[in-house]
């Protein structure tokens, strides 16, 4: 195999990227229902500071003829070209923690050759986990909470937040690769499938965009500012609900997938990582406590390292 190093070019300006770093994941063009990883990548580099690391060579890895980027014809010239990209980031929550953020088409060459690239990333970069999100439709009702399948060999996140285990083939992403080899080198790494009411499939859903951050901050423990999703989220709803309570067929099959949804959900004891003991949701004012407590600890320990924020 040729040096999977030739995949991508390195950005040259770049300072020293700290070791250690959880790299997140989410790669366009397949499956991708809800827009929950074309909305996550967007998302993130319009929120947060970031770098670029490396740049993937879209000439090698992408079929141009079926994924045709987008040109802008003004009356009689052309301007706004928009190619497509694959790029690795170093980004900054709102914290300020840094991560790595893998985003951009997903590959449609060279798999193995790329899946060795971004593995011998992880190993350059001293990642410390890795953590993906990809999203399906599923015959799901959008008046419940988005579920989640997890993947890879975290335990303790299947355990907590994985609410369907199936025995199934799928088709596989250039991600599933990436995941399987770290499986084998025994790398921490989890996959978060989110599962997209089937009816919303071909929409830009804002909660599942929501949902795939949420998922990456109990994997990672980075913090990210959803606002702005979440007032997004709640007019979508809201014409959504509009358009059920005038449309008895529609209102009949959210019914229906309601009543199974909740036949299912009454059969697992998964209990979500966001609540207490008793299943109740931390109060705004003990989550603001929390964080408060958060930063004191951080300044203490910076404090006592001699460093300075």
């Amino acid at each position: 195999m040729r040096d999977a190093r030739e995949l991508y070019e390195l950005n040259p300006d770049l300072r020293e990227v700290p070791e250690g770093l959880n790299l997140v994941a989410g790669l366009t063009g397949f499956a991708d229902a809800g827009a929950g990883v074309t909305q996550l990548g967007t998302y993130l580099l319009g929120t947060l500071d970031h770098e670029v690391v490396a740049t993937f060579d879209a000439d090698i890895l992408l079929d141009y003829r079926a994924r045709r980027p987008t040109i802008y014809f003004d009356q009689d010239h052309l301007t706004d070209y928009e190619p497509a990209t694959l790029k690795l980031y170093l980004a900054y929550d709102e914290l300020r923690q840094p991560f790595l953020l893998l985003t951009g088409f997903e590959p449609d060459f060279q798999w193995e050759r790329f899946t060795t690239a971004v593995l011998g990333l992880i190993d350059t970069l001293k990642v410390k986990a890795v953590t993906w999100v990809h999203s399906i439709p599923m015959p799901v009702p959008h008046t419940r909470p988005i579920g989640v399948t997890v993947s890879g060999n975290r335990g303790d996140l299947i355990d907590a937040m994985s609410i369907w285990k199936p025995h199934t083939q799928v088709p596989a992403n250039a991600l599933h690769l990436v995941e399987y080899r770290l499986q084998q080198l025994a790398y921490p790494i989890a996959g978060f499938i989110l599962l997209i009411p089937h009816y919303l499939a071909d929409t830009e859903y804002p909660a599942a965009a929501i949902t795939a951050l949420e998922s990456i901050s109990a994997a990672t423990g980075l913090i990210f500012p959803t606002d702005r999703l979440r007032q997004e989220d709640r007019d979508f709803v809201a014409n959504i609900d509009e358009q059920v309570a005038s449309n008895p067929e529609l209102g009949r099959l959210v019914g229906a997938l309601e009543e199974r949804h909740d036949s299912y959900m009454q059969d697992t004891q998964l209990r979500s990582p966001l609540t207490d003991e008793d299943g109740e949701l931390p109060s705004a004012d003990e989550i603001a406590q929390e964080l408060e407590n958060f930063l004191a600890f951080r300044r203490h320990g910076d404090d006592e390292n001699g460093q300075s924020r």
